[in-house]
This record gives structure tokens, sequence and C-alpha cells, in this order.
């Protein structure tokens, strides 16, 4: 069973930086989209931003400017920084990956990300 596993949440001032980071648990094919999607309590979850195996990105617009989603050199691996962080990104943020070609989609189990003074 493959699993996305993630690190680096926590609690943050409002300004402050993060960097939070995904990989799967073992080898498997290259996942061909890579993102982070997050969820607020009492909201539905959203896409935060997202990249291809190509470089491709997509970011919400209320991240755009300040959140920056990269593919790290090993395969399979995804990072977020997330710069000038306010109250409202608070939400628990979840790693995704998936491929079409091989009809698999996963996710990470959710890592908290709190901006609070």
């Amino acid at each position: 069973q493959v699993q996305l596993v993630e690190s680096g949440g926590g609690l943050v001032q409002p300004g402050g930086s993060l960097r939070l980071s995904c990989a799967t648990s073992r080898n498997i094919f290259t996942l061909e989209t890579m993102g982070w999607y997050r969820q607020a309590p009492g909201k539905q979850r959203e896409l935060v931003a997202n990249i291809s195996s190509r470089g491709v990105t997509n970011y919400a617009d209320s991240v755009k400017g300040r959140f920056t989603i990269s593919r790290g050199n090993a395969k399979n691996t995804v990072y977020l920084q997330m710069n000038s962080l306010k109250p409202e990104d608070t939400a628990v943020y979840y790693c995704n990956g998936y491929s079409t070609l091989y009809g698999v989609d996963y996710w990470g189990q959710g890592t908290q990300v709190t901006v609070s003074s």
C-alpha cells in the first residue's frame, strides 16, 4: 500500500513562513500531478496548488504570490513554501498525487497549519 507522508506543519504568527514536504512511502512510478489541498473547519476541501511532472504549476487565487509549489529531485516528492501567512490560511493541509495512466489517486493523512498571534 502506498502512502503519501507529509511533514512541516505547525503554529506560526501572521506574516511568517512554513514549508510543507510530501513524499511517497515507497518507490513507485512517477505520479503525473502532485499537489496540496486544504480544509478549514466547516469548509470544503480546496485546491491550494499543484504541479505536473513537467513542472507546470497551478495556484488558487488566494495564495498566488505568497505560496510556491515545487517538486524535489527525488521522484514523487513535492514541497509547498508558504510565505506571508495569514490567519485565513489556517487549515489541515493534505498532499495529493495521482496518475491517470495507472489509475491511482493518493492522499496524505494531513498536517495542521495554524496561523495565529
